[in-house]
């Protein structure tokens, strides 16, 4: 997650119990997902409420799900450029840009997202990574999901069932490890996992087995590989 006035806002935030009249701010919120994604209604709705409750309602959000304000690809831009005041990314949406934090993207690397989530901030953070790749921006956290896997048209047994198959690859490392099976990556977002499945652009698509039904995708697979292969 990038929060481009995070500094600002937190600041705010713990001086308005000191000072009176303190300004009001209503921070937006952009992402890529449905409103109806847990990351949505689990994730951010509950932290907008905790932070306007501990501001006494000074700190607001307005959130812009479902790309409504740009591409799943230009969020990070978008907070860099003030389009939104917070963005949610997907790196693995813009290929070569953040080369050390794809280092997370390599394939069974991480068992679940719980134990993902604190290595990897805290990787990022300690090593000044997130300075060298993300300083035009604050970075807030990593957040990966739960290790993801295939899913397809027909059986995906060995390594040899990729080849000669169109695969929608969940980031960029995933594209470069389709190649080399022998498969062609046609790299579309999340958002458009159902509709490349249906019109036949690919066969093969990479997903945690809960993105499936949240994007519509579950009844146009019939085969999974079912064990932790990536995580993104």
């Amino acid at each position: 997650m990038k929060l481009r006035t995070l500094a600002s806002a937190t600041a705010v935030a713990l001086c308005l119990g000191q000072t009176a009249g303190a300004q009001e701010y209503n921070l937006s919120l952009a992402h890529w997902v449905p409103a109806t994604h847990p990351l949505q209604v689990l994730g951010m709705e509950p932290w907008m409420q905790s932070i306007t409750e501990e501001s006494g309602g000074r700190i607001t959000f307005t959130v812009y799900p479902a790309q409504q304000l740009g591409a799943a690809a230009d969020h990070y831009d978008m907070a860099r450029d003030g389009i939104a005041d917070i963005a949610f990314i997907n790196p693995g949406y813009q290929p070569g840009r953040f080369p050390i934090l794809a280092a997370a993207e390599l394939p069974f690397l991480f068992a679940n997202a719980t134990g993902a989530v604190r290595g990897l901030t805290e990787w990022y953070q300690q090593g000044g990574y997130d300075d060298m790749e993300m300083g035009d921006v604050y970075f807030c956290m990593a957040l990966t999901h739960d290790p993801g896997t295939m899913h397809g048209k027909s059986p995906i047994l060995v390594p040899e069932d990729v080849r000669g198959h169109t695969v929608r690859p969940a980031n960029a490392t995933e594209a470069r490890f389709v190649n080399l099976l022998g498969g062609a990556s046609v790299q579309v977002p999340a958002p458009a996992m159902r509709e490349a499945l249906s019109n036949g652009t690919a066969d093969i698509t990479q997903s945690p087995w809960q993105s499936l039904y949240i994007f519509g995708a579950d009844t146009l697979v019939t085969h999974h590989l079912d064990m932790p292969f990536y995580a993104s």
